[in-house]
C-alpha cells in the first residue's frame, strides 16, 4: 500500500506542478492577483496529494500573527518549503540562490516575492535583502526563513546559520518559531503516512541580544524534536 500510495503521490503532484508552474508564468503578465492564486493553488494541491494519497494529516498547534512577522521554520525535509503559500498568508521565504535557476519556477517565484540568498556575495547582499525584506513586510506580508540554513534530521538540533540574527536585527520585525515534524514521514522517497505538526510558538520581540535570540528560536523550533 505505501508503494503504490508514493507511486500515485510523484505521478499526481509533480505532474499537477507542471500545470501550476505554467499557470504561474502566464499569470506574471495578468499582475500579482493571478499570479498569488497559481502559487497557493499549487501548495494547497500538494497538500490535498500529500492527504489523500499518502495518508498524511496535517495538525496546526498555536495561532499565526496577525501582523507581520519573521517566521523561523524548522526545516526536517522539502514538505515544509512546499507547504509554506498555504500554511502562510502570502509569505515572502528566503532561500537559497541555486533555486532562482530552476527553469520556469524561478522565474515565478522571483515574481511572487521570494528572497533569494547569495551567501558568497557578503555585505552588499546582505543590504538587498534587508531592503527587499523591509519593502515585503511594510506591503503587510510574512517572512518566512528556515534559520538552520539546510535540512536537519529529526531528533537532532542543528545549529542556527551566523546570518540569522543579523537579519533579525537588521529587520526589526517580531520572530514567531514554528517547530516541524516532518522528517519522519516525508524525508524518504518513500513517505509514510501519519500525522505532520506544527507547532506555533509564542512572539518573540525585536531588539533582544544575539545570544537570546538564538537560543529562544533554538529551543522553540526543536519543540517537536
Amino acid at each position: 500500500m505505501i508503494f503504490l500510495r508514493n507511486i500515485l503521490f510523484y505521478i499526481f503532484f509533480y505532474g499537477g506542478s507542471l500545470f501550476y508552474v505554467l499557470a504561474s508564468l502566464l499569470s506574471i503578465p495578468l499582475g500579482m492577483g493571478p499570479l498569488r492564486k497559481a502559487v497557493a493553488g499549487w501548495s494547497n494541491y500538494h497538500r490535498t496529494c500529500v492527504r489523500h494519497l499518502l495518508g498524511i494529516t496535517i495538525r496546526i498547534e498555536g495561532q499565526h500573527a496577525a501582523e507581520p512577522v519573521l517566521y523561523a521554520v524548522r526545516h526536517e525535509s522539502f514538505f515544509e518549503a512546499i507547504d509554506a503559500p498555504a500554511m502562510y498568508d502570502f509569505p515572502v521565504t528566503f532561500a537559497k540562490h541555486e533555486l532562482s535557476l530552476i527553469p520556469g519556477w524561478g522565474k515565478a517565484a522571483k515574481v511572487y516575492g521570494m528572497i533569494f540568498v547569495e551567501r558568497d556575495q557578503g555585505a552588499r547582499a546582505l543590504r538587498k535583502m534587508v531592503a527587499a525584506a523591509r519593502d515585503y513586510s511594510a506591503d503587510g506580508r510574512p517572512l518566512v526563513i528556515y534559520p538552520e540554513g539546510t535540512r536537519t534530521p529529526h531528533g537532532t538540533s542543528g545549529k542556527l546559520q551566523a546570518g540569522f540574527a543579523g537579519l533579525y536585527k537588521l529587520i526589526g520585525l517580531p520572530v514567531v518559531p514554528v517547530a516541524v515534524d516532518s522528517g519522519p514521514l516525508y524525508h524518504r522517497f518513500w513517505k509514510r503516512p501519519g500525522v505532520i505538526t506544527y507547532r506555533i510558538g509564542e512572539k518573540i520581540p525585536p531588539g533582544l541580544p544575539r545570544d537570546e535570540i538564538e537560543t529562544r528560536v533554538t529551543q522553540a523550533i526543536n519543540a517537536l524534536n
